[in-house]
Formats: C-alpha cells, sequence, structure tokens
C-alpha cells in the first residue's frame, strides 16, 4: 500500500506546465495518447453524463489547426496591434507539439448544471497530465481568447463549448518545484 500513495504522490506533486518551447521533435505515439485519453475516460461524472470529448491533431492536422490559429488572430488584429513575432508564436506553439487536444465538453441542461459539467471535464484533463506526467510527456492546459471561432472550426454542435488546448509533447524541461503556498493556510477544520 505505501507503495502505491508514494507513487500517486510523487506524479501528483511533480505535475507542472510544460510549454512547447520545451518539447523535442519526438513523435509521441499513438498508443501513448490512447493510455492518456483512456485515463481521462475514468473522470468522475455526476449522472454518468461523461461530458468530455477530445478532438485529437497530429501530423498534418498540427499545420491545419497552426494556420487556423495564427489567421484567426491576424483576421482579429488591428493593423496597429498586429505583431508578426506574436502571429509566428501563435504557429510554433501548434507546430512545436507532438500533438494538441481540443478538449470540449458536451453539455447536458436536462440531467446537470453546466458548471457539473466544467468539473467533470477538469477531472479528465487532470487524469490526463497526471497520466502523461507519469508517462514522460510534457503537457500543458490553454485557454485561447478566440473561442467562438474555434467552436465553429471544431463543427461544435449547440451543446458543445471547447475548454482549451492540451499540448502535449517530450521534453527536456528542468525540473522545478512547486509554488504553493502550505495546506494548513487553506484548511478551516470544525470538529466539534
Amino acid at each position: 500500500m505505501s507503495q502505491s500513495i508514494d507513487t500517486i504522490n510523487q506524479i501528483i506533486r511533480s505535475r507542472r506546465s510544460i510549454f512547447p518551447p520545451d518539447y523535442i521533435d519526438k513523435e509521441v505515439p499513438r498508443d501513448v495518447i490512447e493510455t492518456i485519453l483512456e485515463n481521462a475516460n475514468y473522470a468522475p461524472t455526476h449522472r454518468l453524463t461523461q461530458p468530455w470529448r477530445f478532438t485529437i491533431f497530429r501530423g498534418d492536422g498540427l499545420t491545419k489547426l497552426a494556420d487556423f490559429m495564427s489567421e484567426t488572430y491576424r483576421s482579429n488584429a488591428t493593423p496597429e496591434s498586429f505583431s508578426e513575432a506574436k502571429y509566428e508564436g501563435t504557429r510554433n506553439k501548434v507546430l512545436k507539439s507532438s500533438c494538441v487536444l481540443a478538449i470540449v465538453m458536451e453539455v447536458h441542461p436536462d440531467k446537470v448544471p453546466e458548471w457539473e459539467e466544467v468539473a467533470a471535464v477538469s477531472c479528465a484533463v487532470e487524469n490526463m497530465w497526471l497520466t502523461a506526467t507519469a508517462l514522460g510527456v510534457g503537457a500543458y492546459w490553454s485557454s485561447p481568447s478566440n473561442l467562438a471561432a474555434l467552436e465553429a472550426f471544431l463543427n461544435l454542435t449547440p451543446n458543445q463549448k471547447c475548454l482549451g488546448f492540451f499540448y502535449m509533447g517530450y521534453h527536456q524541461a528542468k525540473d522545478k518545484p512547486a509554488a504553493r503556498k502550505p495546506i494548513a493556510e487553506k484548511l478551516t477544520w470544525i470538529e466539534s
């Protein structure tokens, strides 16, 4: 039992956002991605709505996503605010990744409040992140500003919403300590 808790403690406490500039040119195999997604599927979900959906961009799909993201930035920027560096950065963030998952939530308003669906999808993403960490895959959850255009790009139905992207790639990032205040500062005990 103690070996299991030591392992889970280590994975949870070492999970970090690993950003695309730290990714190396090594493909994350499809079976590894499927393992990560399979663990997402075991997230808690009220009334078993299982609201998580994922669109996976790999290979040429990454170019399609990079083109969409950078051109959406260009079309929404004024000539005065347009930055070639931001345009290229938007493209490169996608292209530096081995894969990018669009995180989609399917809402079921007749069954549960929307916040519970957000919570379930967030739990699914945490399962993915912990699995990726255990497998040595860097990951990062980002919420782009162009969600309305993105929902059209992803062909989402009216009951679906994009909650961002999950970038993944093998990496050479250095370990860094967690920036957390002590848990004791966040607790209120009522025992009598």
